[in-house]
């Protein structure tokens, strides 16, 4: 690492210059130099510095917080593409790492660019929360060590986003660190919801119109649906905003079986957010066991099935190992039409669909005479609809597994625990 630099949240140019140039100047004291006035001339402060280094092996530039240190009319990115076009690039022994949590300017401007920057890019990490797994790794070495249903509960209520994973408390139970983080006074969840989107978007105020829609739909909508209820018209705008929050992981897109793009449905997958929006934000002022009270009630059970639905479309690759199908080729999609909807619909090119029924309980799960019926009247309307002469295999993910009865040992083939949903 031969040069590091953070850009300075809110800073003017003039102060992001001179953070920039104090970074040259704390790794090379001996480099004498007027202080840049502008970015050009910061950047070739930066390359004067680099000239001077001989050691062979590989150099990394390493600058965060890149869309901060652009600041409006301060033609940073213009310099920043000469930089890199006029001068990286002849040399093979630097790397260049830029990264930013203001999303909306990393996709336009450094994704998307089509000037200086155009196919510029080596290589895109999409830096992704923490799957269920490594949740729990993630919580055991800072020695909390709770049970699978309770890292479930914590995830479906914060997701796995590791700035929120650390702020549990060890020894304080589920219910009681989601109650200090998300209700009481000053809880860091509590008024995490508005800062987090402006500071990721521009003209963050559509972003969080499109999410809240969403948060009205626990199986989400189609495009002509949320341009109806949002407010905003399905152009270019509603492109780039939906766009914007797929790539940061706010929502997911779902096709529908057969690729049928008009039916691909869009739905809120940012577990904080729904939380926030079905919890804090009419709660925030409840204080200390406000949620020890809530996740008591019927809100609690209707919450917790959707977003365990949202869970398990985020753990499909763990699905498909514990089904032995991750060398199968398979596809992905939602189903549904006037009377029936299936969520997750696995397609598979050994003959088979399995049909995912994903259920929440905090016991083995029952299929009674009612959901048996549920079951065969869904399976039949797939069936016709489709005209599919595959086998359909009905499986249940649970959190508990299932009760054996005569309705389960009829219909079931399939049965994925918790378990299965915390593999690698």
């Amino acid at each position: 690492m031969v040069f590091e630099i953070s850009g300075l949240y809110n800073g003017n140019m003039n102060d992001q210059i001179r953070n920039f140039t104090h970074e040259i100047h704390r790794r090379d004291r001996g480099l004498k130099s007027e202080s840049p006035l502008d970015w050009l001339a910061a950047f070739s402060l930066l390359e004067t510095y680099l000239n001077k280094l001989k050691k062979p092996g590989k150099k990394v530039i390493f600058i965060d917080e890149f869309p901060w240190i652009a600041t409006a009319r301060s033609k940073f990115l213009m310099a920043f593409e000469n930089f890199w076009n006029h001068y990286c690039t002849k040399r093979k022994d630097l790397i260049v790492v830029i990264c930013g949590s203001a999303a909306s300017y990393m996709i336009q401007k450094i994704i998307k660019n089509k000037g200086g920057l155009h196919n510029r890019i080596t290589r895109q990490i999409r830096l992704l929360p923490f799957t269920l797994g490594e949740t729990q790794q993630f919580l055991k070495s800072r020695g909390i060590d709770y049970t699978l249903y309770d890292i479930t509960q914590i995830y479906m209520a914060m997701g796995g986003v590791p700035h929120y994973l650390e702020k549990l408390s060890k020894g304080a139970s589920v219910a009681q660190n989601i109650d200090r983080l998300c209700f009481e006074k000053d809880g860091t969840l509590r008024t995490e919801f508005n800062q987090l989107y402006a500071s990721l978007f521009d003209d963050s105020e559509k972003h969080l119109t499109i999410i809240k829609t969403l948060a009205n739909s626990n199986k989400g909508i189609t495009r002509l649906q949320l341009a109806g209820q949002s407010g905003i018209a399905s152009g270019g705008d509603l492109s780039l905003k939906l766009e914007e929050l797929i790539e940061s992981g706010f929502i997911s897109e779902y096709p529908y079986y057969g690729n049928k793009k008009q039916l691909t449905l869009y739905r809120l997958s940012d577990e904080y957010s729904k939380f926030y929006l079905k919890f804090i934000q009419n709660n925030r002022n409840s204080g200390s066991g406000t949620w020890q009270k809530l996740y008591k009630s019927s809100s609690f059970v209707s919450w917790a099935g959707f977003s365990f639905e949202t869970l398990c479309l985020k753990h499909i690759s763990q699905i498909k190992k514990a089904l032995r199908i991750d060398a199968i080729f398979s596809t992905n999609s939602s189903w549904f039409n006037d009377v029936a909807q299936i969520d997750l619909l696995i397609n598979r090119d050994d003959n088979i669909m399995n049909q995912c029924e994903i259920k929440f309980y905090n016991t083995p799960f029952t299929i009674d005479k009612r959901y048996y019926l549920n079951l065969k009247h869904k399976t039949a309307a797939l069936q016709q609809a489709t005209q599919t002469r595959k086998n359909i295999f009905i499986t249940m993910i649970t959190t508990f597994g299932l009760n054996t009865n005569k309705y389960s040992n009829e219909l079931v083939q399939n049965n994925i625990k918790l378990e299965d949903l915390f593999a690698d």
